[in-house]
């Protein structure tokens, strides 16, 4: 049972960051763009969380700093890809590189280490005991005492689900990417809509990188988004941008994350177990790629 039990919060926890920078990735895709630039936006949101938490000795300021630096690389996006047009790919294989080097500056500039920056100075995020539901057997393990961005991850879903299909500001994200063409028609600017399909991606990966150095450990290492980027990029195709299959596809790849952990304690090749989460992405979209072709012949 204790087994079963830390499989599942294993699974949780590996599929938060996944789920929120899917989630921010869902508004990029109806909005037609074809937004690489997650993986780099979730490394400066995991360094902006250490540096606001470090620095400024609360969480909070962690998240809120983990955030701005997310922005910062969606607003060179929108400069590049939005404004000049430039080919969205290219500009997102910019950007991660960009966040890879800056980031590695930075923290060797500002902490005067390399490699990894750990330090009691950084406060990590806190965890929520939910009364009454604390109390029950197994599910009081595992529905509470998670990390509170695991909560905001679970509201996360039901709001972009609300404002992507049941809201103006959905419908016209939507038209950007089905028919451009008829929403600037229509005197809505499909130019404007993608800014902020952008803006939200940012906040939603700038989640995801708070909690990965906040949250899943607390400390800053090189290169720690560790391709969780393009993992949620696969997690959209997957179910073309529906919120509540992001959410499925996120804890499958949580699973193999937990898997992966789990499998560390029987003496397991690290190695080996670093590799699970990328084989299950491979393999989920070879499935895909063979469903789409049956469909479409």
């Amino acid at each position: 049972m204790k087994i079963l039990v830390g499989l599942i919060n294993g699974m949780i926890a590996g599929a938060t960051p996944i789920l929120l920078a899917a989630l921010g990735g869902a508004f990029t895709f109806y909005a037609g763009i074809f937004n690489i630039a997650m993986e780099g936006m979730m490394l400066a949101g995991a360094f902006g969380a250490v540096v606001g938490s470090y620095f400024f000795h609360s969480w909070a300021m962690g998240i809120l700093l983990s955030i701005v630096f997310a922005l910062v690389l969606a607003l060179i996006f929108v400069l590049f890809s939005v404004v000049l047009h430039t080919d969205e790919f290219v500009t997102g294989i910019a950007l991660n590189l960009f966040a890879v080097g800056a980031t590695t500056y930075l923290m060797r500039r500002t902490f005067d280490v390399k490699g990894v920056f750990s330090n009691p100075g950084i406060i990590p995020m806190p965890r929520l005991n939910i009364p009454l539901i604390q109390d029950i057997p197994f599910l009081g393990e595992i529905l509470s005492g998670q990390n509170l961005m695991v909560y905001i991850a679970v509201v996360a879903v039901f709001v972009t689900s609300f404002l992507i299909f049941r809201t103006r500001f959905g419908m016209r994200v939507r038209a950007a990417g089905y028919n451009a063409a008829c929403l600037d028609s229509s005197g809505v600017s499909t130019a404007r809509m993608r800014v902020w399909s952008l803006l939200l991606c940012a906040v939603l990966c700038g989640l995801a990188g708070a909690f990965i150095s906040l949250g899943y450990v607390t400390l800053f290492a090189e290169n720690m988004s560790a391709g969780r980027g393009w993992i949620s990029l696969a997690a959209i195709i997957l179910v073309s941008g529906n919120p509540t299959g992001i959410a499925v596809i996120s804890l499958v790849f949580g699973f193999s994350d937990g898997l992966g952990l789990l499998l560390q304690d029987y003496q397991v090749p690290s190695q080996f177990t670093s590799m699970v989460p990328y084989i299950a992405t491979l393999i989920a979209l070879y499935f895909y790629s063979v469903k789409e072709r049956k469909r479409k012949a």
